[in-house]
């Protein structure tokens, strides 16, 4: 990990390898901020409306580093980012010091910095890069950057970074540091959500107007991002998938092995992850993580059924 390494020739040049939800959101940005992207996606779908914002077609990972000097790769996990790099038609084998590469999804510390050693390999210059704060704020320019990785390359990712973010965060030198920020981050979202779900579900049990409540707790100490976002859609029963619910699965599981690792288990956290894996069970893994509300729903519902019921036409009076 020297800094002394080489910096990527200067270039608009950037391909996005994966663009769904987060990686469109960049594409984006970075169309409209001047930059040439051209975009790569298995999904023929997302890829055509990636085109259709200004995006050049890239047939594959390959092509793209062949064609721009900077990559950002925005697959899900770990097995997708390997299949970019080193599967048929992989970036990997045409990487080299000209190039620069942002390493972006969620995943274990110890993934990313496998990776980034793979790609480091090639001379090429590489961050640990997770990114934070849904689709909207990567098309806007203020989504989070957590970045891991030493300070020469972010020095020279540093126009890229500032194209696509205004808050960017060098959290540690070691590639690995930015999957460490990022699953501590995603650990409390997941708290927040399931705790936001929790309390609007009991508010309509207990009688209460849900949205009104809402407009409460978002002036009040209960207030959290995550709760406000994800609880507005949820009422309006808007479940299209921005982040959806497998997604906070993957990343509180991630984030429990982690702490794990390292002889801890976060209580709060652990409640989560299973909250989580339980939505998925129950048939809400591919609607957006508002869906949580439902399995809160439900579960408040089974609770009240399991209750025995008193039964006053049995009563035989003597």
């Amino acid at each position: 990990m020297s800094d002394a390494a080489p910096a990527p020739r200067a270039s608009l040049n950037v391909g996005v390898i994966g663009v769904g939800n987060m990686g469109a959101g960049m594409a984006w940005r970075l169309i409209q901020t001047g930059w040439r992207v051209h975009a790569v996606d298995v999904d023929p779908v997302q890829l055509d409306l990636c085109v259709q914002a200004g995006a050049r077609r890239c047939k594959s990972p390959a092509q793209a580093a062949q064609q721009c000097e900077w990559l950002i790769i925005a697959v899900v996990d770990a097995a997708q980012i390997r299949q970019v790099l080193s599967g048929p038609e992989g970036a990997l084998a045409h990487l080299d010091a000209r190039h620069g590469v942002l390493l972006c999804p969620t995943i274990s510390p110890e993934d990313a910095r496998s990776c980034c050693e793979a790609i480091a390999a090639t001379g090429a210059q590489v961050l640990d890069a997770p990114m934070s704060g849904g689709p909207m704020r990567a098309r806007d320019g203020s989504m989070s950057l957590m970045l891991g990785g030493p300070a020469g390359a972010i020095t020279a990712a540093q126009a890229l970074l500032s194209s696509l973010s205004s808050k960017l965060f060098h959290v540690g030198k070691r590639w690995g540091d930015g999957a460490r920020a990022k699953l501590v981050n995603n650990m409390l979202a997941a708290i927040n959500l399931a705790a936001a779900a929790e309390a609007t579900a009991l508010a309509e049990r207990l009688g209460l107007d849900a949205g009104l409540m809402q407009a409460v707790i978002e002036a009040s100490s209960g207030a959290s991002w995550i709760g406000t976002d994800r609880i507005h859609r949820a009422l309006a029963n808007d479940f299209r998938p921005r982040a959806q619910v497998n997604l906070l699965k993957k990343d509180s599981a991630l984030a429990l092995a982690a702490a794990q690792a390292i002889g801890i288990t976060p209580a709060l956290g652990q409640v989560a992850r299973d909250l989580f894996a339980q939505a998925a069970q129950n048939g809400l893994a591919e609607l957006d993580d508002a869906a949580l509300l439902l399995l809160q729903r439900r579960r408040f519902e089974a609770q009240v059924t399991a209750q025995p019921q008193d039964d006053t036409s049995s009563t035989t009076r003597s």
